[in-house]
């Protein structure tokens, strides 16, 4: 939190916007100040203004973080101002979406108002930049507008009573599209009112508006903010626009679902839509703590919202290593990933789940033998509580923890080699190898010893018993390269460099090479964008879980129940490995 306070960014005290550099100062400036103070009480007060007209991404989670962290980090308030002056493009959903966003990022905003509220007031406002001489309406069309060398407006220097008449007009909308434009005497950039803030933080490529920005409020003499800029944030295997997101909504790559948030979207690189990110189980502290650093300031709030998030706030490390500075900047997921990592290793409860079913009978066991056995929901930390997991003498396996054919380093099961079960106290041997039609393994039987009994195996498997059917999303990167909009890269464009998706709608046994999708390729791995896996199985403890729930499914990775899970059928989204794999980073 500390990178946030204002003395750390260099920021100015709230009324002393005059002594921050290139502020302009004029007659009026300190009787304003002094108004503002008046009416602020000398408060930090940000906004984050979001166009309600697409769906929000990764670089908006720094700009909600920016704006309502510094406030926080200062004793402020933020306001959630939707910039709704596009009607056309706007839909009730976006706005809905933008303030589920902002409350998962865990903040809640002072007051959420519309730029709309202010149309009568901005109206008034333009009409009296027109009498004060500093406004005229224009009839130059956008394409001559375009370009370094804009020719100047012949109607520069019409009459101010002349520019009245044709702006009433314009307002009971008696002109087409385009045919007048008001503008300003000074720049060609539309400015945007806030009165009362303090910091209108922004990123970068609003620089060139910042003496527009200022020349409109001194000329109207009203109080001017301070004008901050900061580098966008970028990420690569991703698309970081909302024209090219709603464009791989539009083309059905990825879906825009009725209750707000995207099911599939986290297939558009993991992390470019931050609705996505909630419906994989991305803790919303993970992005708090890439873009702002500090593990030490992680704290969870008194409450956790509706989805069971648990929002941590603001703060693991990118600051010191991104950071809020004025350059661009632009990251790799697996960054982000490790953040993910680290507080849900922390958040997320341990289960027991198989994705490549393997049917193993232990023949030691009779068959109505069962137990109960007590595991921990957090092994490094057995005082945060445990769940209970039934064995007997059918249990199932992953097909990857048995091979027919011992292989130099392979430590799981063989016909040579035993295996213990975690939890159960029992180490398993191969008695009996059960094939289908076809040949391919599809059961083992197998003998059971205590392991107190034998020799310590040189591995332990994860297992279930009575188990519950699952469906089980795997989300890899969207993109195939790493800048997907660079035409170097992809000169078919970002349409085209989108990886393929598959489905396994049944378990398939074999126990050489690797299982991909349903599909049986010998020694390579998928590097599909979203692998179903409709079978597998998960241990009971998941049982009650809520949407949006997270879990460790041990040696498999970090999940989070999704919206289309039923009383029938729980549906999981892979949020993240358990580990990297170095050939992404």
């Amino acid at each position: 939190m500390e990178q946030l306070r204002g003395e750390a960014l260099k920021f100015h005290k709230p009324g002393e916007n005059y002594k921050t550099e290139g502020y302009v100062v004029t007659p009026n400036t300190m009787d304003l100040l002094k108004k503002h103070l008046e009416v602020t009480g000398g408060q930090v007060r940000s906004r984050f203004p979001p166009e309600p007209n697409g769906i929000l991404h990764i670089g908006h989670a720094k700009a909600i973080n920016f704006n309502f962290g510094f406030a926080k980090a200062n004793g402020g308030i933020c306001f959630l101002r939707y910039d709704d002056t596009n009607p056309e493009k706007e839909e009730e959903k976006y706005f809905t979406a933008i303030r589920d966003m902002v409350q998962w990022l865990g903040y809640e905003p002072y007051e959420v108002t519309h730029a709309s509220d202010n149309f009568q007031r901005l109206y008034d406002l333009a009409v009296d930049l027109i009498r004060r001489g500093h406004a005229y309406v224009c009839h130059q069309r956008g394409e001559e507008l375009k370009g370094h060398n804009v020719p100047p407006s012949p109607w520069r220097d019409r009459p101010v009573q002349e520019s009245l008449v044709l702006f009433e007009r314009m307002r009971k909308g008696l002109f087409a599209e385009g045919e007048a434009t008001l503008r300003m005497k000074m720049v060609m950039e539309d400015g945007k009112m806030d009165p009362n803030i303090t910091h209108s933080l922004c990123t970068k490529e609003f620089q060139a508006r910042r003496s527009s920005y200022y020349w409109l409020c001194n000329a109207l003499d009203v109080y001017c903010p301070v004008q901050w800029e900061y580098g966008r944030l970028n990420l690569t295997y991703t698309v970081v626009s909302k024209r090219k997101i709603i464009k791989l909504v539009e083309t059905g790559v990825v879906r825009w679902c009725t209750h707000a948030y995207t099911d599939a979207a986290f297939r558009s690189g993991r992390h470019c839509f931050l609705s996505c990110s909630l419906e994989t189980g991305t803790i919303p502290g993970s992005s708090h703590s890439l873009l702002f650093g500090d593990a030490a300031s992680l704290h969870k709030p008194s409450t956790t919202s509706v989805r069971g998030e648990i929002s941590v706030t603001l703060e693991l490390w990118v600051l010191p290593q991104v950071g809020v500075t004025v350059a661009q900047s632009t990251m790799e997921p697996h960054l982000l990933e490790a953040c993910v990592r680290e507080v849900l290793n922390d958040s997320a409860p341990r289960a027991m789940a198989i994705l490549e079913p393997l049917k193993v009978t232990i023949i030691d066991l009779p068959a109505g033998a069962r137990r109960e056995l007590r595991v921990a929901d957090f092994p490094a930390n057995e005082a945060k509580g445990s769940h209970t997991v039934p064995f007997s003498n059918t249990i199932f396996i992953e097909q990857s923890d048995f091979r027919e054919v011992m292989e130099k380093g392979y430590k799981r099961l063989t016909p040579d080699q035993p295996v213990g079960l975690r939890y159960a106290g029992f180490v398993i041997s191969v008695k009996n190898i059960i094939r289908d039609e076809s040949g391919r393994v599809c059961a083992l039987q197998v003998s059971c010893a205590s392991s107190d009994s034998v020799e310590k195996p040189k591995a332990f498997i994860h297992w279930v018993s009575e188990p519950l059917r699952c469906e089980v999303r795997l989300y890899e990167r969207l993109f195939v390269h790493k800048n997907p909009e660079d035409p170097a890269e992809v000169p078919a464009g970002f349409l085209s460099d989108v990886n393929p998706t598959w489905t396994s709608t049944r378990p398939v046994v074999p126990v050489q090479g690797r299982l991909i999708s349903g599909l049986w390729v010998q020694g390579q791995q998928s590097d599909n964008s979203l692998t179903v896996i409709e079978s597998a199985l998960v241990d009971r403890s998941v049982a009650a879980a809520r949407v949006f729930d997270k879990f460790q499914f041990e040696r498999v990775g970090y999940f989070s129940v999704d919206p289309d899970s039923t009383a029938q059928k729980l549906v999981f989204n892979r949020t993240v490995t358990l580990k990297e794999d170095p050939g992404k980073i």
